[in-house]
């Protein structure tokens, strides 16, 4: 479980393809803290700690991983949003994060607005039902909220966040492009309402 507060930006050092790949991943983290068997989110993407030494650890991403995350994620010199795990205990500071990409965005445009810039997403049309004005969302591992929402003529929907300057200094999102993709996580609650709806059509009252 995660909150979407990112507390390191690591780089991917390496690709090793066996079974699964193994990603050797560059942190700032004390990986004397970190256990084997630990999770960490990597932009978005709950992965599991399978190696260590100072400075860096290695993970193994399976091919259904590979196939629901963003194009080009996991290539040398990508950066990661990183994340370890939330303790008992911890400050909640962003959202329930579960480290499950539900889908992928791409960028639609970016736009300075104050000191702050203003980012809009195409997403999914199997999404669009989670998306609300004020809700939340979570954007390659970053929790953010939602300002505006707009479906499309096609089924899918257009969404708009704000990056302050904050965030764009401390995660990946600074660097966003536009045509990028991204991981999407939907809120859990909107995940488990939406089935909830779906099942009431379905099962005899």
């Amino acid at each position: 479980m995660f909150t979407g507060i990112i507390t390191d930006v690591g780089v991917i050092e390496s690709v090793e393809q066996r079974g699964d790949a193994r990603v050797r991943i560059g942190t700032a983290y004390d990986t004397a803290t970190v256990d084997l068997g630990a999770s960490i989110a990597c932009s978005g993407v709950c992965l599991t700690v399978v190696d260590k030494g100072a400075g860096w650890f290695a993970v193994d991403v399976s091919g259904e991983s590979l196939s629901r995350t963003a194009a080009q994620m996991w290539q040398p010199g990508r950066a990661l949003n990183l994340e370890r795990a939330l303790k008992v205990g911890d400050e909640l500071g962003g959202h329930i994060v579960t480290g499950h990409v539900d889908g992928v965005a791409t960028v639609l445009g970016i736009c300075p607005e104050g000191d702050s810039r203003r980012i809009g997403f195409a997403a999914p049309a199997a999404l669009a039902p989670y998306l609300a004005a004020k809700g939340s969302i979570t954007i390659d591992g970053v929790s953010l909220t939602v300002n505006d929402v707009t479906d499309q003529p096609d089924g899918g929907v257009h969404f708009a966040i704000n990056i302050i300057p904050h965030t764009a200094s401390v995660t990946t999102l600074g660097q966003l492009a536009v045509g990028q993709a991204v991981n999407l996580e939907i809120d859990v609650l909107a995940r488990y309402l939406g089935r909830m709806e779906q099942l009431r059509h379905v099962l005899p009252a």
